[in-house]
């Protein structure tokens, strides 16, 4: 094998991608992602044995969750961005170890005899001596099957803790709890006495560390921009030239929209960035249009035709096509080489917008792919400020039950088994949804019962967290010992990361009978796929007429 990952749902044979990723990531990106991987664990190790002496400085906790970040499926495509990230990631390793040396001396008046691992102490400058050493530490290098896939569960999970902590960061929120288990995580897979059920232990933890840190974006988000309210989108086109802005950065959609503010130009939405449009200090923009097009793998028909330059903020990149890949600029975690890029801001400064905006002056407006309006902006906040009236309509019997399908939108054709199970469901169900796995059926004319949509949109694919809260307190609601007594069902499609780290914190949250798909992750051991099975219910989907009857009768 010249690379292996299975990281996706998507991956070959539900196995592993050994040539190329389906994703379209060469075997040099995924294995040079693998050494940096490595890297950081030497980093987490060396923080571990330092935390006598203190907790690192932020920067170090910041630059890993970047480049995690930039290791998630659709998110970095471009082998000289790592080239550039695996130094710095080296220097800051360094650094950490030559202070706890220092420390250590200081502390006890000797040298630190103990043996580091090797990941903590490696260097090389050499772009061929780093391609040879990265197939040595990469992701079949952990050798008992067991434990590799529950410190793979963990670690995916932690890639999807990165990105929403780094979405946090970026509005000046941080959670020292969660920056320091992300060092303490790391640190695990270097410890080889660890047991399967220390790493059960982990992912557990990972899973309430998820939970956290979606909290927390919730809050960045909502003190930040308001909270959502339910908004009618547009989903047509203006006579404008537009800027159509893709990913999940909500900062960078604000400052292009006070940069354009005036100009002549509509800002558009698209995929994850729907949720933008829920927020009142950004929907009061005049020139925010609307949302177009539909999910992140439907990109090369929907940029195409926008006509316009599109910006993409954070994960969820198809390889461009040279037809419009003149149009494309990069920012953040971003890459793939060719394309432009938007650089970070500097301290006290917003990003310079300005190589766009100039660009679009000079374009023709999208083409129409559709018209009319999706609803949505019903994050925990509505939805619990009607919490009278969703219980009055349970008791009523006029709502049989809710329906979780939040999640991740994919190409594989089975995927259409999220499109009939909304459609199959009773009208008497609601579904409440996050994520891009909306885009299935959020366009369906399903219907209201009593003037409450049957589709609930609570945002992005961190905003599942707002399901799980509005979960909770209808348990309380509802005067209910668990919360799985109440009448909900979950219904998840998976893709990558970030929804292994929404079902870890569902899993924390105390949530079971969960059903998952379209494939079960290729990660987990037949043992580990047990475990979670007998202990949390974990189900694989089977056919839409199946699951339909099985949610309705409370299975």
């Amino acid at each position: 094998m010249s690379m292996f990952c299975y990281q996706c749902q998507e991956t070959v044979r539900n196995e592993g991608c050994t040539m190329r990723g389906v994703c379209g990531k060469t075997e040099d990106v995924a294995n040079i992602q693998d050494l940096m991987i490595w890297i950081l664990k030497g980093t987490g190790w060396i923080v571990e044995k330092a935390r006598e002496f203190g907790n690192p400085d932020l920067k170090y906790a910041e630059y890993i969750k970047e480049c995690l970040f930039a290791t998630i499926t659709n998110a970095n495509f471009d082998f000289s961005r790592f080239e550039k990230f695996i130094p710095k990631a080296i220097q800051f390793r360094d650094e950490l170890r030559t202070k706890f040396l220092a420390d250590y001396k200081a502390k006890y008046g000797k040298d630190y005899s103990g043996t580091m691992p090797e990941a903590a102490t490696w260097t090389s400058n050499d772009v061929n001596v780093m391609r040879e050493k990265a197939k040595e530490v990469g992701i079949l290098s952990v050798h008992e099957d067991d434990i590799r896939s529950l410190q793979h569960l963990m670690l995916f999970g932690l890639k999807g803790v990165c990105a929403y902590s780094h979405h946090a960061s970026v509005l000046g929120y941080q959670d020292d709890e969660v920056n320091q288990f992300l060092f303490s995580a790391l640190a695990a897979t270097q410890d080889h006495a660890l047991t399967v059920s220390d790493w059960v232990n982990l992912v557990l933890k990972t899973g309430h560390m998820a939970a956290q840190t979606m909290a927390l974006l919730d809050k960045a988000n909502t003190e930040t921009y308001g909270n959502p309210e339910p908004t009618k989108v547009n989903i047509g086109v203006g006579t404008n030239p537009g800027i159509l802005v893709s990913g999940h950065d909500l900062k960078d959609l604000d400052e292009l929209l006070q940069q354009t503010e005036g100009k002549g130009i509509d800002i558009y939405t698209h995929s994850e960035m729907l949720p933008a449009n829920y927020y009142p200090a950004l929907k009061k923009y005049k020139h925010l249009k609307g949302n177009y097009g539909s999910s992140w793998w439907h990109q090369q028909t929907d940029f195409e035709k926008f006509n316009g330059p599109v910006l993409l903020t954070t994960n969820c990149l198809v390889q461009p096509k040279d037809s419009y890949k003149d149009r494309v600029f990069m920012t953040s975690i971003v890459g793939f080489e060719g394309l432009k890029y938007i650089e970070d801001r500097k301290p006290g400064q917003q990003k310079d917008f300005s190589p766009i905006i100039e660009m679009a002056l000079k374009c023709p407006p999208p083409v129409e792919l559709e018209t009319g309006e999706i609803i949505g902006g019903f994050a925990h906040n509505t939805v619990m400020s009607v919490a009278d009236k969703v219980i009055e309509g349970v008791k009523a019997g006029k709502i049989k039950r809710f329906v979780v399908m939040a999640g991740c939108d994919g190409r594989h054709k089975e995927r259409d088994y999220f499109t009939q199970v909304a459609e199959q469901l009773p009208k008497d169900t609601i579904i409440l949804t996050a994520g891009c796995a909306k885009y299935r059926y959020i366009k369906l004319p399903l219907g209201d019962i009593d003037g409450i949509p049957r589709v609930l949109d609570a945002g992005q694919c961190n905003d599942s967290y707002s399901l799980a809260v509005i979960a909770l307190k209808l348990k309380e609601a509802f005067g209910l010992a668990d919360v799985n007594d109440l009448p909900l069902s979950f219904d998840i499609a998976w893709y990558e990361q970030k929804a292994v780290a929404v079902l870890l914190a569902l899993l924390a949250l105390g949530f079971k009978n969960l059903r998952l798909g379209p494939t079960l992750p290729a990660f987990l051991s037949p043992n580990v796929a047990k475990v979670l099975v007998e202990n949390f219910g974990i189900m694989r989907i089977t056919t839409p007429e199946e699951d339909v009857h099985a949610m309705m009768q409370g299975k």
